[in-house]
């Protein structure tokens, strides 16, 4: 069951104390054999855990609020990490860390959006999400621009997702982007215009986690899983996803071949 989290506040002042939720519940497939025994997020990249680049990230930004998922080996995650994390800077607040056991509680891993709703109690109005198993080192999880936070705390937006040029492992893409009005686009599959890749990075509104958007109930009491994507697409169309191109370091850490890779000297 969920540890109790506050609800922090999401309004347009300059506040960077936003809730996250790290997705680390997945099977990682491709990853056997590591996975075998390890939970991907626990893969060392450059001497730590992909999961401590990504908590080290958040608690330079001043968050201090994680829910992290789990199911595949999910023991190992609190055992590791425990109740709060405090990276090598020691002088930084620790960042709070609360649990939302998928594998334990149903058995399985809820994909993203049925893992986002069971947690969704324990976060605020608007969150970052984001996967714990990327490697991003130059994301800067500085405090969101007062226009994107009034926009998605105020305004219609939903979402505000972080776009990268498609890697290898990704080339047709997933979505479009309108840098006029600085919106994600639902491509239809006869539409030529490019497609950039879903970093798995974005800030959104609890309301795509809950009717008409999603149709689990919040909390998930029966542990349904879903993914995000229909969601996303469904508030595309409607213009209610705003997006950003990032273009620093990016890896999908999706195979033992890029993890070796991320590891050469």
């Amino acid at each position: 069951m969920l540890d109790g989290l506050h609800t922090m506040s999401t309004d347009c002042t300059p506040t960077p104390d936003i809730p996250v939720i790290l997705l680390a519940a997945g099977r990682g497939e491709r990853m056997r054999p590591l996975t075998d025994v390890t939970p991907k997020p626990l893969l060392h990249v450059r001497g730590k855990t992909l999961l401590h680049w990504r908590l080290e990230a958040l608690q330079h930004a001043g968050l201090r609020h994680v829910v992290i998922n789990t199911a595949w080996l999910g023991g190992q995650i609190p055992a590791q990490l425990g109740a709060q994390f405090s990276g090598p800077d020691t002088a930084l607040p620790p960042v709070h860390l609360t649990y939302s056991h998928e594998g334990d509680d149903f058995g399985h891993a809820l994909e993203t959006a049925g893992g986002i709703a069971r947690a969704l109690p324990a976060l605020g109005t608007v969150f970052w999400v984001m996967a714990g198993d990327v490697f991003a080192p130059d994301f800067a999880f500085r405090t969101p621009a007062p226009a994107i936070m009034h926009a998605l705390s105020q305004g219609d937006l939903l979402g505000h997702i972080w776009l990268i040029p498609n890697p290898v492992n990704n080339p047709k893409g997933d979505f479009g982007w309108d840098p006029e009005r600085g919106l994600a686009l639902n491509l239809a599959a006869s539409d030529l215009r490019p497609r950039w890749t879903y970093s798995t990075i974005g800030l959104f509104h609890r309301d795509l986690f809950l009717p008409p958007w999603c149709a689990i109930a919040p909390g998930n009491p029966d542990g349904l899983a879903a993914p995000l994507a229909p969601l996303l697409r469904a508030a595309m169309d409607q213009g209610r996803i705003a997006a950003s191109i990032y273009t620093g370091s990016w890896t999908d850490v999706g195979t033992p071949e890029r993890l070796a890779a991320l590891n050469l000297p």
